[in-house]
């Protein structure tokens, strides 16, 4: 079960309140089950609706992952209007199978919901997370 620092956990919901309306995203890295890194990415679609990190933060993100030999552990980014569920470009664009998928949403402005998800060949299946 994937474990999330509940200091992360709040970094993400303010990074998607501040990107509000448009979508943010970003990485979660760490070992075993453990997140330890949160990196923050900017959306180049700049869309309330989809997202596309930044390539350059995203190539720079990968690499500090590597130095620091860590894990992709998380790919997460924020629905603005919408539930934490994954949307048809959610599924569509889901290239990475031994990873989490999280998403926030910003529905309930004052009580953001988030929600982990394994997206394998199209198949959702909710994932338990831990916030510690």
């Amino acid at each position: 079960m994937l474990k999330i620092p509940k200091s992360i956990q709040k970094a993400l919901f303010s990074q998607a309140a501040a990107a509000d309306p448009v979508e943010c995203c970003g990485l979660l890295a760490g070992e075993g089950e453990k997140v330890t890194h949160h990196y923050q990415i900017k959306n180049a679609d700049q869309s309330p609706t989809t997202y596309l990190m930044e390539p350059r933060e995203q190539f720079w993100a990968f690499g500090n992952m590597r130095h620091n030999q860590l894990d992709l552990l998380a790919i997460y980014h924020s629905h603005t209007h919408t539930p934490a569920y994954p949307s048809q470009t959610d599924i569509r664009l889901a290239y990475y199978p031994e990873c989490a998928y999280i998403i926030i949403s910003l529905m309930e402005k004052t009580s953001p919901e988030m929600k982990a998800y394994k997206i394998i060949n199209g198949k959702i299946t909710e994932e338990p997370f831990a916030i510690v």
